[in-house]
């Protein structure tokens, strides 16, 4: 059924462009793209955004050498939705995945023992066939395809997973659960788990009894042999070196700085050294303790922040860095849980970070993300946008690479030629985002306001509104003084909701139709 889709949406791709794009542009001089996503990476975490604890030499060089967005957003404040956004082009009013949807009716989808032993339970409801993606879009014209990371759109043996929605090559997580762990009993290699020598050491596993929380052998399970981020990384330098003779599209969700927090022990040290003596995280919400929080979040930043080093070395020594566009952004804000004590590094600054701003809120610190974009040649060096774009601007961005049309159902525009320096942007009127975890909120970007509601499920549907060029954190709401804007935000919030198809994503104080009606 999936090949069959596949084979119409070319002949529907065709169909829709001038030109066959391979007469106007022949597959080598074509780019190669890598889009690397962070997870749970806040506004302020990077040194080119002002982060002056984490070091992050390498992501402020590739800053340096291109392009640096300072309104950039994700489509959504936590991982699944955003990822789903990113990967069709749909806004959030519009696409199939609106939340983080576990599919609990399959059975005991949290215990980390029974997916192990019963595969069918990981992973999220999946991704229909139906869906067009980036990567089948790019597969479909000679580019080929892989990611590494974590997924978040699927369950093993669904339509969902990666090899079914337009990659060529996946490792990785397919289950965001399983990422609860960098140190998992299995990777996926394709549609097949890859077993690893690490015992099983389930997330929310705590202390032993009477352990003392100050002694590093206390916390010595936690640390084993196979560590997922590493392992991710090798496989997607294989791939860059596999497919460096042809045009390559290469997706790398890292699942870093996302807790539990577990990091190499080289960097732990260093911050270590740097931040000095502080206080044990003993585990809650279900993460593992971590004896240096601090040291250890930052050092698991500065590791991506290597990784990248790495790939952009790899690139240059195989003669491709020239040819390639890296993109580097994240899904969301930053966390709240898990022993990350964001505050303390001021992780979405200049926006709010505490919760309820942050990670799972349509606030600034939960949907403002860093976007940086590299292309030597191409875009200047050292330049900054202001830009308002989003996640459901890159599919339209590499279609016009590929120089053909995005598909009709996208709500994003090209940010091409914001890359290339050119005078002819298209810009967007609105942005829409709705979410209906955390209690139900919608927001609008309309120029510089912002309009928010949220506790939608609780039936609220006042509106508060912000003036962002004057209040980026959101802390004096306008609402009263603008009536105009305010019916104008209420009119997009009405025109861009469309009834989700999964029931858990409805909100029936918008309309919806939920399990009790």
């Amino acid at each position: 059924m999936k090949f069959l889709i596949q084979i119409f949406i070319v002949v529907v791709f065709l169909a829709g462009c001038g030109n066959d794009p391979d007469q106007t542009q022949t597959v080598n001089e074509r780019p190669n793209i890598i889009y690397i996503l962070a997870d749970d990476l806040g506004y302020g975490e990077l040194g080119c955004y002002g982060q002056e604890l984490i070091e992050t030499p390498n992501l402020d060089a590739l800053a340096a050498g291109g392009m640096r967005f300072t309104q950039h957003y994700t489509g959504a404040p936590v991982c699944a939705p955003a990822r789903c956004i990113l990967m069709t082009g749909k806004h959030s009013g519009h696409a199939f995945v609106r939340g983080n949807d576990e599919w609990g009716e399959r059975g005991d989808v949290w215990n980390y023992q029974a997916m192990f032993q019963d595969s069918t339970l990981e992973g999220q409801r999946p991704l229909p066939a139906e869906e067009i993606t980036v990567a089948e879009i790019l597969q479909q014209h000679h580019y080929r395809t892989g990611m590494v990371g974590k997924w978040g759109l699927g369950a093993p043996d669904t339509e969902g997973i990666p090899n079914e929605q337009g990659f060529d090559f996946f490792y990785g997580y397919i289950c965001q659960r399983q990422a609860h762990t960098y140190y998992p009993m299995h990777l996926w290699h394709n549609s097949r788990r890859e077993f690893l020598d690490n015992p099983m050491v389930a997330p929310r596993t705590g202390l032993e009894e009477g352990a003392d929380p100050d002694d590093s052998a206390s916390y010595t399970k936690f640390h084993l042999k196979y560590y997922a981020p590493q392992l991710m990384h090798e496989e997607a330098l294989d791939f860059v070196e596999r497919n460096q003779n042809s045009p390559f599209f290469l997706y790398y969700a890292s699942p870093i700085p996302h807790v539990p927090l577990q990091a190499p022990g080289r960097w732990v040290d260093h911050y270590r050294e740097k931040f000095g003596p502080e206080s044990p995280y003993t585990g809650d919400n279900g993460y593992f303790p971590c004896q240096y929080p601090h040291a250890t979040y930052a050092a698991m930043i500065s590791y991506l922040d290597e990784q990248v080093g790495d790939l952009v070395d790899k690139l240059k020594s195989l003669g491709i860095y020239d040819q390639t566009l890296i993109i580097f952004s994240s899904d969301n804000g930053p966390t709240y849980v898990g022993g990350a004590d964001t505050q303390f590094f001021d992780s979405a600054k200049p926006f709010k970070t505490a919760y309820g701003w942050g990670k799972g809120f349509v606030n600034e610190g939960g949907i403002r993300v860093p976007m940086i974009a590299s292309w030597p040649g191409k875009i200047a060096p050292n330049t900054q946008s202001t830009l308002i774009s989003c996640f459901v601007d890159v599919m339209p961005t590499i279609c016009d690479i590929l120089e053909i049309d995005p598909p009709a159902n996208t709500d994003g525009i090209s940010f091409l030629p914001t890359l290339l320096g050119k005078e002819t942007q298209v810009k967007h009127e609105y942005l829409y985002w709705e979410f209906p975890e955390y209690n139900g909120q919608q927001a609008v970007r309309l120029n510089n306001y912002k309009g928010i509601r949220k506790n939608i499920q609780k039936g609220n549907l006042e509106i508060e509104l912000y003036d962002l060029a004057s209040d980026p954190q959101e802390s004096n709401n306008v609402a009263a003084k603008n009536p105009d804007i305010i019916d104008r935000v209420k009119e997009i919030m009405k025109q861009e909701h469309t009834e989700a198809t999964t029931k858990r994503f409805r909100m029936a104080a918008l309309g919806d139709k939920t399990e009790n009606q």
